[in-house]
């Protein structure tokens, strides 16, 4: 269980570890050495609050059923401004889905240090990235305190589960109910606690990646409690295209089907194509880091959260770790789900008047992890929709990377800094054209 570090094993409180000291090899090998482990990770210290940030955590009833014990859900709450002068406004919600946030990110009330020294990002090949980081959170917080930006309340979730830093927000059959406890503990609680609006029209979920998925699956799953998703490079949202394999066709995720040789099936990219590693040697990895799905890797947490639980109490695997054989009986599991484009062409007759207009998706076309492949088959089944038509937008950017989320001026993922503004003005037209008769528009809308 997550002891408050976010399901990290090298940072949970209570662990044990040694202090480093120097061995020798020599011919006959390493001879009489002694581990020690007397160092203990200490506990994590709760973040304060602030003026403009509070912290919230509560005891989740539906998951402490499921799993025989307590259970909690935190948040990480950015407050608007004017909210202690305006007590009588009530605002929207902003659902920011990602990996687990120690405190909220991006947020910073004074420009960075000029004296910090600048740090080389392998990632983006960029120097001073950090200085970027803080420069782009002293730009946000400068826009929060405009004249002209609406009042709302945006949230970052903690829901880490004992196979990853978060539970993916949905229902699952290992993980427990957290996308009803999410959606109905939670952020009620949260709403009544800090003057939310309390209706689904002033809902809206945005993120990245895992963010991204969740952010999309959440809308789907929630049609009516949310108003609308913005969804950045999504892991898989067809299983079709989960990376590279069709997990309903293919016979092997490890290998391409070849009569002549074997050709491993890529799992990392760089935007020029270079390959940087393969499907099984990033599940070899995980299957060293722990079993049953435990690694607390990616691709562990996609079959924790969508696999049935088998007899042992742990996810069925959707293929043979070692070797890379699909379980094609798992697979029509995952169809029936957690495959969100699946979900969406089979239900869009119950689905679509709830969601249209709601559903707005962006990746990179050249993804690290080929994740715009199930973009593009997301596309065309939103594109022929009718009766309703789905009414949203699916943007591409060109030779962009993961993490690309839409920013016409940042073909790199280093845009992903900006999630917390740059789809303001989309919620606000959202707002602007689906809001009921009667709903609240002025009382957040202070200057």
């Amino acid at each position: 269980m997550d002891n408050g570090e976010g399901q990290q094993w090298n940072r949970s409180p209570g662990n044990l570890y040694s202090k480093p000291f120097k061995i020798k090899i020599t011919e006959d090998g390493i001879q009489s050495v002694d581990v020690v482990m007397d160092q203990v990770i200490p506990p994590i210290e709760e973040p304060e609050d602030t003026e403009w940030i509070k912290h919230i955590k509560i005891k989740s009833e539906k998951l402490s059923e499921f799993w025989g014990r307590d259970m909690y859900l935190g948040a990480h709450v950015l407050l608007p401004k004017g909210f202690k002068e305006h007590p009588e406004a009530k605002y929207p919600l902003m659902v920011f889905h990602g990996h687990f946030p120690s405190d909220f990110g991006g947020f910073r009330t004074t420009p960075p240090d000029p004296n910090m020294e600048p740090e080389y990002s392998e990632r983006f090949s960029l120097d001073g990235y950090n200085i970027i980081q803080q420069q782009e959170a002293y730009d946000f917080y400068k826009r929060w305190n405009e004249p002209d930006f609406p009042r709302m309340l945006i949230i970052e979730i903690q829901h880490p589960t004992p196979y990853y830093d978060d539970s993916y927000a949905v229902n699952s059959a290992s993980q427990g109910p957290y996308g009803d406890a999410i959606t109905y503990e939670l952020i009620p609680e949260i709403e009544k606690q800090f003057r939310g609006m309390g209706e689904g029209w002033s809902r809206f979920l945005y993120g990245g990646s895992t963010g991204g998925w969740e952010a999309l699956a959440v809308q789907v799953k929630y049609p009516e409690e949310y108003n609308g998703c913005f969804a950045a490079c999504p892991d898989p949202i067809d299983f079709r295209a989960y990376c590279l394999t069709n997990i309903y066709e293919d016979v092997n995720a490890y290998y391409y089907d070849s009569a002549h040789k074997t050709l491993e099936v890529p799992s990392h990219r760089d935007y020029l194509g270079q390959i940087q590693s393969t499907v099984r040697e990033s599940n070899h990895l995980e299957l060293v880091l722990g079993d049953k799905s435990r690694s607390g890797q990616q691709w562990d947490i996609w079959e924790a959260t969508y696999s049935p639980q088998g007899e042992d109490g742990y996810p069925v695997r959707i293929w043979d770790k070692m070797s890379g054989d699909i379980d094609h009986k798992v697979a029509e599991y995952w169809k029936e789900n957690y495959d969100l484009k699946h979900i969406l062409e089979r239900d869009w007759n119950k689905l679509g008047e709830n969601l249209k207009g709601k559903i707005h998706i962006y990746c990179g076309d050249m993804d690290n992890y080929y994740l715009n492949n199930a973009v593009y088959l997301m596309e065309d089944f939103l594109e022929s929709t009718t009766d309703p038509y789905y009414g949203g937008e699916v943007l591409y950017g060109d030779r962009a990377e993961h993490c690309w989320n839409g920013d016409p001026d940042q073909p790199n993922a280093i845009s992903r800094l900006r999630y917390n503004s740059m789809y303001v003005p989309k919620i606000m037209k959202r707002i602007a054209e689906s809001a009921p008769k009667g709903a609240d528009l002025t009382s957040w809308r202070y200057r």
